[in-house]
């Protein structure tokens, strides 16, 4: 009893935060540095891929904690194509309809822009400023607010409990839900399966976990994109329709939801700005942590190579799961979340549908799972000086363990306030420092002319 006021409690700050208060600060703080940045997510995209596939001495070279920035940008996307991408989009399509996959890909432009402030703002302050063990990220660049006496610090716990519960707790748990669904196998088995991997990870240190992340990360992201091809390649002749379906709906009066109830075009807007936000995660400070550790001496140029990971995460694998849900006829059958998907899935693959989606759930789960780990491991430095390193494996272990089996609605909800939270104290500094990062920005187009 308690339990359930306590968490109808959450649900109605959590409705509260993310209301359009800080959907509104979102939208407003990315159009205006997409302005004042000179359209950068447009101007640079094609030099992030440049990158990407020609990664320079620099970008590949790692610091003293064992991450390069490249290897940052992997990490970023591992984080940013978790199962929020999977269960979350199709929780999208069925509250807003088709018209709220228009609304993340416009999310998901700006938040290409705050992603290039939030990694410009921690790699500008490198061997300029520093914080107790942090030399760069959002602890440092916080530091330097109004607020700074507390800032670095609430951020620092929010983070911590965000890399525990969406990272680790989250994951595991649809890694659990969906091998037990499609094999039938008991969860204590798949959560021991999951805490010998994750001890494994933990014991090889910073350098194990980002050698996993940087062949998982390409595994996952392709292993989607080659199903979604297929499955649009034999929708090929609904694909036309749907994006047309999709831009209607998104200015339609009458706009129609996947579910039995109709929403207005407000309503989409929210919950379209919202899903891509909780997908890629620019402007939470989760992409600036595994910059601010890579050293870098080249804050521009590895701010655009970031932006990359957001166009992945949103324009290629949340669009793509929203385009064939529409496209294969099922985004108004009255199933949501993962189900959704696998509806989609299951009209090209049939009975083997849900074991594809199952298998991108899982290796997009443990991408995520591994990239948290050195996230909060950065986190947990911060905030006890470097001490009690064993306890932080001991409980990033507990919570993989318990994670698998247990019933979290509680924690998906407060995870949601934390999520907002960060999101408001990035936004706050973006806002703060846009003079210095247009004036750092124009410094570099004048150089590369």
């Amino acid at each position: 009893m308690y339990l359930e006021s306590l968490n109808e409690s959450i649900v109605h700050c959590r409705n509260i935060i993310w209301g359009w208060p800080l959907l509104a600060s979102f939208l407003v703080v990315g159009f205006a540095a997409t302005i004042f940045l000179y359209f950068v997510q447009i101007r640079y995209f094609f030099t992030s891929w440049k990158m990407v596939f020609t990664p320079s001495k620099e970008e590949m070279k790692k610091s003293k904690n064992d991450i390069s920035p490249f290897q940052a940008f992997l990490n970023a996307l591992a984080t940013g194509t978790g199962n929020g991408s999977i269960a979350g989009i199709g929780c999208a399509m069925y509250a807003g309809g088709p018209g709220a996959a228009f609304w993340m890909l416009i999310a998901g432009a700006v938040g290409m822009a705050l992603r290039f402030c939030e990694v410009f703002l921690s790699t500008h302050f490198i061997g300029k400023h520093k914080l107790g063990k942090a030399e760069g990220g959002p602890i440092v660049f916080l530091n330097l607010l109004p607020g700074r006496a507390f800032l670095p610090y609430v951020f620092a716990v929010f983070m911590l409990f965000y890399g525990l519960t969406s990272g680790n707790a989250m994951q595991v748990n649809s890694i659990g839900f969906g091998l037990q669904h499609i094999l039938g196998i008991d969860k204590l088995y798949i959560a021991v399966a999951l805490l010998v991997f994750i001890v494994y990870v933990i014991l090889g240190g910073a350098e194990r976990v980002l050698k996993i992340s940087d062949w998982l990360t390409p595994f996952k992201v392709g292993l989607f994109i080659v199903a979604a091809f297929f499955l649009l390649l034999y929708h090929y002749a609904a694909i036309w329709p749907s994006l047309v379906l999709i831009c209607t709906s998104a200015f339609s009066t009458k706009a129609i939801a996947g579910g039995a109830m109709g929403v207005t075009i407000q309503e989409m807007i929210r919950i379209g700005t919202a899903r891509s936000v909780n997908s890629h995660e620019a402007g939470l400070g989760i992409a600036g942590i595994l910059f601010g550790s890579s050293g870098s001496k080249q804050p521009v140029a590895d701010s655009i190579l970031s932006m990359l990971s957001v166009f992945i995460s949103n324009f290629i694998v949340c669009f793509g799961v929203a385009l064939s849900i529409v496209a294969s006829g099922v985004w108004d059958s009255g199933y949501t979340g993962v189900v959704l998907t696998s509806a989609a899935f299951d009209t090209l693959y049939g009975v083997y549908g849900a074991w594809i989606v199952t298998l991108v759930s899982v290796s997009f789960g443990l991408g995520v799972l591994v990239a948290f780990v050195f996230i909060t491991a950065e986190i947990w430095e911060f905030l006890t000086g470097g001490r009690a390193r064993w306890l932080f494996g001991v409980i990033y272990c507990a919570v993989t363990f318990f994670g698998t089996q247990a019933t979290i609605d509680i924690i998906w909800n407060t995870n949601d306030l934390v999520n907002g939270s960060l999101l408001l104290m990035n936004l706050y500094a973006i806002a703060w420092f846009m003079p210095l990062i247009k004036r750092e920005l124009l410094k570099y187009m004048l150089k590369n002319k």
